[in-house]
């Protein structure tokens, strides 16, 4: 039997942001901490930004067998050498995940440059991960680069410096301290002082 057809991002992430949405409404008009106000917009924004970034990595879902599918063996699909093909094109992998580094001290207690910068690769191998996956399951043309693992967590990195920059000064250090949620690098005076100067 021969199957090609596509499942679009929004059949899959549209649910869950709605989901999501319908919760934090919930909790916000319940007033619990850290889903009010400035902070149920942190949150909505933050899961935006991941299916954003499902949406480009990982969606639309090519559904392929028979006649259509691949042919190549899944390890085909991975690029293991780093560096040989890194050029301008990693840029949009780099600017994709700078939100993520901007996002982390505000969201969680990750305040140095090496905790965001690991955090940042994990998240990168988990969608090239699934990228890998949809090939094997779906026979799709995804593939994995270990070089978009070094773009991602160099534009997490990146995100994390501009925010310890913006802590170090009072003014953007207060705003970011209000938005940031209950417990997280950022809120915390003490941690955000440690993240301005952690590695």
């Amino acid at each position: 039997m021969n199957v090609n057809f596509d499942i679009p991002p929004l059949l899959v992430l549209g649910p869950g942001l709605v989901a999501f949405a319908a919760v934090t409404a919930v909790r916000a008009r319940r007033s619990r901490p850290g889903w009010t106000g400035r902070h149920a917009v942190l949150r909505i924004a933050t899961a935006v930004y991941a299916a954003a970034v499902l949406s480009i990595t990982v969606f639309p879902l090519t559904v392929t067998w028979g006649q259509y599918a691949n042919q190549n063996p899944w390890y085909s699909q991975i690029n293991f050498i780093p560096l040989i093909t890194f050029d301008v094109t990693a840029v949009p992998n780099v600017i994709m995940f700078v939100p993520l580094g901007m996002l982390l001290p505000l969201i969680s207690r990750v305040s140095g440059v090496r905790r965001a910068t690991v955090v940042s690769l994990l998240a990168s191998l988990c969608v090239e991960l699934a990228q890998l996956l949809s090939y094997v399951v779906f026979n799709n043309g995804r593939a994995c680069d270990v070089n978009d693992l070094l773009a991602n967590a160099l534009g997490g990195l990146i995100g994390c410096l501009l925010v310890r920059a913006a802590l170090g000064r009072p003014s953007p250090a207060a705003l970011l301290r209000a938005v940031a949620l209950p417990g997280s690098a950022a809120h915390d005076r003490r941690a955000a002082v440690t993240a301005v100067t952690a590695v």
